[in-house]
């Protein structure tokens, strides 16, 4: 009991229920016999009140001093501190927006891939159903030799499957050294927080807002989204559309070389511009 009017009520129920007199309650508050006796003189402010709070579902995001601004232009003249006060009694705070989601982990710089699993990238890619259920699909590129290692579509991915999906590409094509992914709930989940540690890899994290830092990722996710998920009729596999992806990058490769080959020419060049550089 810290306002006025709460010590007001308290008094008044010591009065009423426990019959004790006004002195006796008063003293047993804390609360001064003339503070209990005043009587406003404020208006209740009703025409104001209803306008303030129909303005206020009129624009929901607005704060009291746009609200005050509105009010002016009306015609009431009302002082910004009282309409605060209102404001604050007819509970129409509004309520604020969560701040800027932040990247957890070190902003170290991610590994240049010079070969084969230096680094795969991860995202996720959301479509829907012809009968309006929402799907997504879990791609995994490697970023060296343009690979696609894995399209997993489900209706639902939580992180616990995504790591289950990462194990069994391990076991088919070995451990990467890195992975690049967003800040999704999936990536920054506990269960794969656990498989990075229990498989000694680093996971970068991007900046928020900044899929470029991702880019090898985006431009297979652009490809899929065009050439698979956007055509009138689905008669195309996902494991279809994957083998054709990687021939299609196998051909546009160096000489057209395969694809272990094209990783290994891309890290001599790689390994090449680096002795130069240094």
């Amino acid at each position: 009991m810290v306002t006025p009017a709460a010590k007001r009520s308290a008094v008044a129920h010591l009065m009423s229920q426990h019959g004790m007199s006004e002195r006796r309650a008063c003293k047993a508050i804390g609360f001064c016999r003339m503070t209990i006796r005043y009587e406003t003189r404020r208006s209740d402010d009703h025409g104001l009140r209803e306008r303030m709070k129909a303005l206020a579902h009129e624009r929901r995001r607005f704060g009291y001093r746009r609200i005050h601004v509105l009010l002016r232009r009306e015609g009431h003249l009302v002082n910004h501190k009282k309409l605060f006060r209102l404001y604050r009694e007819e509970k129409l705070t509004v309520r604020k927006r969560g701040g800027r989601k932040r990247a957890i982990g070190t902003r170290a710089p991610m590994l240049i891939p010079m070969t084969a699993n230096d680094r795969w990238s991860l995202d996720f890619v959301s479509d829907q159903l012809t009968d309006g259920r929402r799907f997504r699909i879990l791609t995994v590129v490697d970023d060296c030799t343009r690979e696609c290692l894995g399209l997993i579509a489900d209706t639902s991915l939580s992180g616990l499957r995504v790591a289950r999906e990462l194990d069994r590409i391990i076991q088919a094509r070995g451990k990467p050294r890195m992975i690049v992914s967003d800040n999704g709930s999936e990536f920054t989940s506990n269960a794969i927080l656990q498989w990075t540690d229990r498989g000694k890899v680093d996971w970068h994290y991007i900046a928020p807002g900044k899929p470029i830092q991702n880019a090898f990722i985006e431009s297979f996710n652009g490809r899929l989204r065009d050439e698979f998920l956007n055509v009138a009729s689905r008669t195309v596999s996902a494991t279809a559309f994957q083998g054709r992806c990687d021939r299609a990058r196998q051909q546009n490769g160096a000489d057209h070389l395969g694809a272990p080959d094209q990783g290994r020419n891309i890290s001599r060049s790689r390994e090449q511009c680096g002795q130069l550089i240094s």
